[in-house]
């Protein structure tokens, strides 16, 4: 079962939404938040999000600004802008009577979770999968496009078929981020998964995160998958894991 949803963004533009209802007992609530670029219907966002409902734990995974089925222009935001969006979708949850006590995130998304999770106080635990330690990681996917966007302020971005625009102001926030000190404080139960063979988001990211985070936090090798969790069985897999593990906090 899913439940088509829209809800505003931190800016104004309506975001699109879908929720993976479980069919039978509710466990509890979840957020989930995808990659650059990626969308709600990515395959890591998709199969983990339906995996989770399967098993009692219902998801919201949404498209964020410009992106899907949602609103804006993909060019007017930035980290700061996924991450206040993200508080924005546990809020839209907590106010339809399902509270949110789990934030997952995906590469860029995880990273996001992180931080979002220090304003969303329903939230209990946050399991990133295949994060950067640091958010400016994400350059390297525009890193031929840099000289010009601080030249010109912009620069066409083609990527997985769609044509964006990068903007200086997201280069500029992304290198501001520092989710150090978001791991550090976080006081929240911490999931961090990470496959050794990752050759996008290398292993180091996870052993930075971990090794920052303060307990109760676990390390979980998602061993042979690629970043993206396109083979067989890898994103249900790891939602087998977080649901398992956030069993006590939900």
């Amino acid at each position: 079962m899913s439940e088509r949803v829209h809800f505003p963004s931190s800016t104004g533009p309506s975001l699109a939404g879908l929720i993976d209802v479980p069919q039978g007992e509710v466990r509890g609530w979840g957020v989930f938040a995808h990659g650059f670029t990626l969308g709600k219907d990515c395959a890591a966002a998709n199969r983990i999000c339906k995996q989770l409902a399967a098993e009692g734990v219902g998801m919201l995974r949404f498209d964020n600004l410009g992106l899907g089925d949602s609103e804006g222009d993909w060019g007017d935001g930035s980290f700061s802008h996924k991450v206040a969006d993200t508080v924005q979708a546990v809020q839209f949850m907590n106010d339809s009577g399902r509270e949110i006590r789990l934030l997952v995130g995906h590469s860029f998304g995880g990273a996001a979770a992180i931080a979002a999770a220090h304003n969303c106080p329903t939230v209990a635990a946050v399991a990133s999968v295949g994060a950067p330690y640091d958010p400016a990681h994400v350059e390297r996917n525009y890193d031929a496009l840099v000289q010009r966007i601080e030249s010109e302020g912009e620069a066409p971005f083609l990527i997985g078929g769609k044509a964006l625009t990068l903007k200086r102001d997201f280069i500029e926030d992304v290198r501001a981020a520092d989710l150090r000190e978001r791991i550090r404080t976080l006081r929240r139960a911490l999931l961090v998964m990470h496959s050794p063979t990752d050759n996008t988001v290398g292993i180091a990211n996870a052993s930075d995160i971990f090794q920052t985070a303060r307990h109760p936090r676990s390390f979980v090798a998602l061993e042979g998958a690629d970043h993206l969790l396109t083979g067989k069985n890898q994103a249900a897999r790891a939602a087998r894991i977080i649901s398992a593990w956030s069993d006590p906090y939900l």
